[in-house]
Parts: C-alpha cells; sequence; structure tokens
C-alpha cells in the first residue's frame, strides 16, 4: 500500500515535470474510401488528447474542420507543385494566400512542409526543393505570418550515407552541396527546423538476424555502443535520430533542431515483412509516446525535447505496396482503437507494455569488457547512483519509474523511515537506482533511467562521489558541500549494507 501511495505521489509530480517535454502528433493520411468525416476525426483527436496533426496536402474541409479546435497543424505542399513554387514567387504567393493565410488564425497552422521526402521522388524535384523554400518563406513574409509559421521539408533516412555507428552520420555527398548545406542554412536563418522521417521499423526488417526486436521496440536490452563516442544506445530510434544529428553537425550545423514527421510501426504486413504485428506496433508507439513525453532528448543531444508525429492516424485500405502499407492506422476507420496506447502524460498513468522499456542513452565510463558488463571492482562489487548533472526532469521520472513499476525497495526514504533524510531527490533517487540495480542482478541497462544514473565501481562515499563529478564536469566542485556531504554519508551507509555478494 505504501509503495502504491508512494508511486501515485511520484507520478502527479512528474506530470508538471514533463509539461516541457516533447510532444507527440499524428499523420492524418487519407488515401481511403471509408474514412470518416473530416469534423468527426476533428472529435476523434480532440478525445484522445492529441494537439498536432500532419496533413499531406491542403483539403479545405479539413482545415475548416481544424478551426477553432485548438490543435496544431502542419500542412504540406505536394512534390508535384515544388516546380512551379520554386520557378515562380506569384505561384507561392497565391498558394500561400489560398491554403494558409485563408485559414490562419482560426486554424493553428504552425508549419509548413514543402515536399515530402523529395530525394527519392521519381520526378526528380531535387534541385527545385530550396528555391520552393525559400519562395514559400517570402510569401509567409509577405502575409506577415513568418514569425507564425516554419518552413521545412520531411527527408527519408535514405539521404544519409551513412548511419551506423551514429556518430559516424553523414549525408549522401551528391546532396551535400546542392541541396543539404543551403538547405540548413535556410533553416538557419529562418529559425525553423529539419523534418525527418525515421522507422526503426524498416531497418528491423531489412536486418532481423543481427537487431534486437527488444533494441527496436524501447524494451529492456544490453544496448548497443557507439565505438565514434563512447555513447551507448538502448534503441533504434534513438541511434537513427543521432545519425542525422551527426550528419547536420558534420556540416557544422549542429544548432538545428529537429522534428520527427513520420514514424510508425505497421500492425499487419505480408509473409515476408518481418515483425510486423499488432503487439508490436502497440509495443513500438507505446513506449515511443513514454520516451518523448517523459522528456529527454538523445544521447548525443540530451536537452533535445523532440516533437514526433506517428504514423499514421488511420489504416488506409487504398495506399498501393505492401500490406504494411495499409496497416500502420492507429486506428480503424471506424474510430475503434487498432490497439490501446496513450498519446499523453495522463494517459501513461495506466500504460504497461508487456516488458519495462528502456530509452536514452549514456556515456560509458568505465571498462566496457566483450560481452557487455562493467568491469567490476576488485571485490566484484558494483552500484548504481544518480547522475545529478541530469536534472530534476529526468531524475524524479526515473525515480517515479524506479518506485513504482520498477518495484525498487523505496520504503526506507519514505518519510519518516530510515533513509529519508537527507531529503533530497538525488540521495532518494540513488537510494532507489541501486535497489533496482541489485535486484536486477546488475546486468547492463538495469543501472541507466534515460541517462539518469551510472554504475560505479566502488562504494560511492561522500569525497569520493563528489571527486568523480568534479572529474566528469570539468568544473570546480561546488560551495554547498556540507549538504552534498551529509547526503552521501548517509546514502554511503545503506550502500555499504546492501552491497552485492
Amino acid at each position: 500500500m505504501e509503495r502504491r501511495a508512494l508511486h501515485s505521489f511520484l507520478l502527479v509530480i512528474s506530470i508538471f515535470a514533463f509539461a516541457d517535454a516533447g510532444s507527440i502528433g499524428v499523420n492524418y493520411g487519407r488515401i481511403a474510401n471509408n474514412l470518416p468525416s473530416a469534423v468527426k476525426v476533428v472529435q476523434l483527436l480532440k478525445s484522445q488528447g492529441i494537439e498536432r496533426v500532419k496533413v499531406f496536402d491542403t483539403d479545405p474541409a479539413v482545415l475548416k474542420a481544424l478551426g477553432e479546435s485548438g490543435i496544431k497543424v502542419t500542412v504540406d505542399l505536394p512534390n508535384e507543385l515544388l516546380i512551379s513554387a520554386a520557378k515562380r514567387q506569384s505561384f507561392a504567393n497565391t498558394w500561400v494566400q489560398k491554403n494558409v493565410a485563408d485559414y490562419f488564425p482560426a486554424t493553428k497552422i504552425e508549419a509548413i512542409a514543402v515536399g515530402n521526402e523529395v530525394f527519392v521522388d521519381p520526378h526528380n524535384t531535387t534541385l527545385s526543393l530550396v528555391p520552393a523554400l525559400k519562395n514559400i518563406h517570402k510569401a509567409l513574409v509577405k502575409y506577415n505570418l513568418h514569425s507564425h509559421i516554419k518552413v521545412s521539408s520531411p527527408v527519408a533516412l535514405s539521404a544519409l550515407q551513412s548511419s551506423y555507428p551514429s556518430s559516424a552520420g553523414s549525408f549522401r555527398q551528391e546532396l551535400i552541396e546542392p541541396v543539404f548545406k543551403p538547405m540548413l542554412e535556410f533553416l538557419r536563418q529562418t529559425g525553423s527546423y529539419l523534418m525527418v522521417n525515421a522507422y526503426p521499423f524498416f531497418a528491423y526488417e531489412a536486418n532481423s538476424d543481427v537487431i534486437s526486436l527488444d533494441y527496436a521496440l524501447f524494451r529492456e536490452n544490453p544496448g548497443v555502443v557507439d565505438a565514434g563516442n563512447g555513447l551507448r544506445y538502448f534503441n533504434l530510434f534513438d541511434a537513427q535520430i543521432d545519425a542525422v544529428f551527426a550528419a547536420m553537425s558534420a556540416l557544422k550545423y549542429n544548432d538545428i533542431k529537429m522534428v520527427v514527421t513520420e514514424t510508425g510501426w505497421p500492425s499487419k504486413g505480408d509473409e515476408n515483412e518481418i515483425g510486423a504485428s499488432v503487439a508490436n506496433a502497440a509495443a513500438y508507439n507505446g513506449n515511443l509516446v513514454r520516451r518523448i513525453l517523459t522528456g529527454g532528448g538523445t544521447p548525443l543531444r540530451p536537452k533535445a525535447d523532440l516533437v514526433v508525429f506517428l504514423f499514421a492516424l488511420f489504416n488506409e485500405n487504398k495506399k498501393p505496396g505492401p500490406s504494411s502499407e495499409r496497416n500502420y492506422g492507429l486506428f480503424y476507420p471506424s474510430e475503434e482503437k487498432v490497439y490501446n496506447i496513450p498519446f499523453t502524460v495522463e494517459g501513461l498513468k495506466n500504460y504497461r507494455d508487456i516488458q519495462s522499456p528502456v530509452t536514452g542513452g549514456v556515456r560509458v565510463s568505465t571498462p566496457v569488457t566483450r560481452g557487455g558488463s562493467v568491469s567490476p571492482s576488485s571485490s566484484g562489487q558494483t552500484w548504481c547512483v544518480a547522475n545529478g548533472e541530469t536534472g530534476k526532469e529526468k531524475l524524479q521520472a526515473a525515480l517515479d519509474y524506479a518506485c513504482g513499476e520498477g518495484q525498487a525497495d523505496c520504503h526506507p526514504i519514505q518519510p519518516g523511515a530510515t533513509c529519508y533524510d537527507p531529503n533530497t531527490l538525488e540521495a532518494h533517487a540513488s537510494f532507489a537506482f541501486n535497489s533496482y540495480y541489485q535486484k536486477k542482478g546488475r546486468v547492463i541497462g538495469t543501472c541507466d533511467f534515460q541517462g539518469a544514473a551510472y554504475v560505479v565501481t566502488q562504494a560511492p562515499s561522500a569525497y569520493s562521489y563528489l571527486t568523480l563529478l568534479s572529474s566528469l564536469s570539468r568544473a570546480p566542485l561546488p560551495p554547498s558541500l556540507s549538504l552534498i556531504h551529509n547526503t552521501w554519508s548517509v546514502l554511503d551507509e545503506y550502500l555499504r549494507r546492501n552491497a552485492p555478494q
């Protein structure tokens, strides 16, 4: 009863902590002949707490239905209009006036996707992309909308020359000078972001013999160390996103933000489409929602809270291609859920995957053996401690998980219990993290908590912990040593009493 009470209290606290976390939206595609009306779709979105939607055109019925809904909208200028938008400013002006200005601000259009995956478009519109971006932005300036609406273009991961390891991410050489450099410069100058479509499903489907399904679905796994920078990844999504971040950094555009405009997992596929199932789709999308809404960026960009659009709202029965293409929907056309996952922080309260998800990554600061275990001390002992540099939001979320779903022994840190004092988030988190870590047999991946913890090979006394923090941050120790010393003196006693045998 006490543990459940603590779990509920921490979850309430975490809802406020996640106010500045990432955001979840959905792609509303309509290549089907059996979908509900746009008005009903808007009602569905609102009933699910979905606050962002991306559409693939500017259909008047859809934009009108979204008016006054409060839902933020990303619209699309189709690939077939790119050449016209690139060649004629008058065309861009008219398009923006009829498809954006006429609906704004009643319809909260926040972005325009100029084209979609242009580099793989068979109509060879690649060289028209940057001129079209610029002309659409000039049109927004003309109508005084440029401070409200961003302009970008979704790119597929096929635009990368290299994506593994993530630190070696680079764009295709033939696209760098004519497209990526001018496009990234445009995004920088206009304060926009790179739109990216990322599908771990495709990577898993093609490499299921070497990629763990748990790694693809955000579930417990040993993780994969990036040999280039020492970061350990616990899910394929983060690894793919960081490959794009690395590619931008290689071109000196590491200040550009990113929005994931498409990602998803099919609930059904052809016989040769490995991994396409309802269970896997539910796990991927459900754990992804948890990953995004509980805050934190990627291992390479830990402060980059992401906006992610799930693909897609409905199963679309007229889409061409393999069966999976018609089965990415979160809902059937009847508005019934294909599987039950939350879309809000509130909804996460009752969400449970079959297995406990592990997300994020951590820089490996201790030797790693070939088998993937942290090298223990001479006595064979290791401990899990909180990473004070990760921030209160992550520590609170991780403490919530450890004391709740993780079933760590958190009785001693409840009010009035033996280890409640000092009453600091970091001390309580370290207590809970180590309890969870020891309970799980000190397996790699059980002391990470999305970068909020790490393994040490000596019992972390007050002095040794402070020294370690100082060396990692390469900064002088804070002046409040007495408070921190008291915190870690109490924790040190607990850790020594609970040292692994």
